[in-house]
């Protein structure tokens, strides 16, 4: 393409050269020589993309010497114009401008030494002049906006390297949270199972089906995640759990055998078919995933009877999550459970506490803002 170009260009400038020696009788005509010059620009931009400097030397000197020879003005002189605005686009801009004030300087000196007429050559002296600052003022804006493109194409890779690299970040929380609350229940199940299976064999039918269940969650919570990260797409496959699901949550964690008592004060009202709250969706969910794993953390390590979970919120007001169970309480140990709620609740302008309660057993305090930051 750059030999096609640099082929074309010569010919024009050839062609151009013999039209416009007809309207100049004063100048030499053209012959073999100024052919010669003419072509020795093109050729050089054939090379303009490896030596783009040399391409506007040689463009220069080509012209310098065609016109201190006496040949006719004419498209001669658009070679330095392509070889000017290609070195500037690369970046040579102040080689560039060095070359093109010398290449104007010699154009000048060899116009006054050769054939002419004073008049004449002056006027041409000018729209020379003017013609290359508007050529290198031209590449110059390009230039420009080349790097502002750039910038703005870097930018976007970053920002979207940042959102995948967020959203796989909670996925993974996502899938911490989930996969190990129900693993968790399925774990509590199985023993219950385990034990009816030989004392009261009739009684282990509910067990079971809840295995079921939390097994199936699991495993659907686990395959969205898999069709996320192969198709790269970031949209959840179902709407994320909410306030008004709690309740579904709680009576989950009852049937593995824990007795988990339910207290809301809430904008709407907790259950099956409840109307969505007018917070915003980010807030119910992390307030959901708190209580999730407050509550797998009961079941797996707190060795507790009983557990109340405590909601307080309003329409325009924060979202106050408490969990407490009458375990064998301690501080909290080691693992991502307590590290998530915090980090959920942090992302949202929210704080989490979490230690021994002071009657006995352990509690978790978690407060929201009613408005994302």
């Amino acid at each position: 393409m750059v030999l096609i170009t640099a082929l074309v260009l010569g010919v024009f400038q050839v062609g151009g050269s013999f039209g416009a020696a007809h309207e100049q009788p004063t100048r030499r005509p053209m012959d073999a020589v100024a052919v010669a010059l003419a072509l020795l620009g093109p050729l050089a931009l054939a090379w303009r993309d490896r030596w783009p400097l040399v391409a506007v030397a040689v463009n220069g000197a080509a012209v310098a010497v065609y016109v201190g020879l006496g040949y006719p003005y004419g498209p001669i002189f658009i070679g330095v114009a392509v070889a000017a605005f290609v070195a500037v686009h690369a970046g040579h801009r102040q080689s560039t401008w060095v070359l093109a004030g010398l290449t104007y300087a010699v154009f000048v000196a060899v116009s006054f030494l050769g054939a002419y007429s004073p008049d004449h050559d002056l006027t041409h002296l000018a729209l020379v002049a003017g013609w290359l600052v508007v050529v290198l003022a031209l590449a110059e804006v390009v230039r420009v906006r080349r790097l502002q493109a750039a910038e703005r194409q870097r930018a976007l890779r970053e920002e979207r390297q940042r959102h995948v690299g967020q959203q796989r970040l909670q996925l993974a929380q996502e899938l911490h949270d989930v996969l190990a609350h129900n693993i968790s229940l399925i774990n509590v199940q199985a023993s219950v199972a385990l034990h009816l299976l030989d004392e009261k064999p009739e009684q282990a039918r509910p067990a079971l089906a809840n295995i079921k269940a939390a097994s199936r969650d699991a495993l659907h919570e686990l395959r969205t995640a898999l069709d996320i990260l192969r198709d790269g797409d970031d949209a959840p496959r179902a709407p994320a759990p909410s306030l008004a699901d709690l309740a579904t949550l709680v009576a989950g964690v009852r049937d593995s055998g824990l007795d988990v008592e339910l207290d809301v004060e809430l904008d709407v009202e907790l259950g099956e078919g409840a109307a969505p709250a007018s917070r915003p969706g980010a807030v119910e969910l992390a307030a959901y995933r708190i209580v999730q794993e407050a509550l797998t953390n009961v079941a797996r390590h707190a060795h507790a009877r009983h557990a109340v979970v405590r909601l307080r919120a309003g329409a325009e007001d924060g979202v106050t999550v408490e969990v407490t169970d009458d375990g064998v309480g301690g501080r909290a140990g080691p693992g991502n459970g307590i590290s998530g709620m915090r980090e959920r609740a942090a992302a949202l302008g929210g704080t989490v506490e979490a230690g021994a309660a002071p009657g006995g057993g352990f509690r978790v305090v978690a407060t929201l803002p009613g408005r994302q930051p």
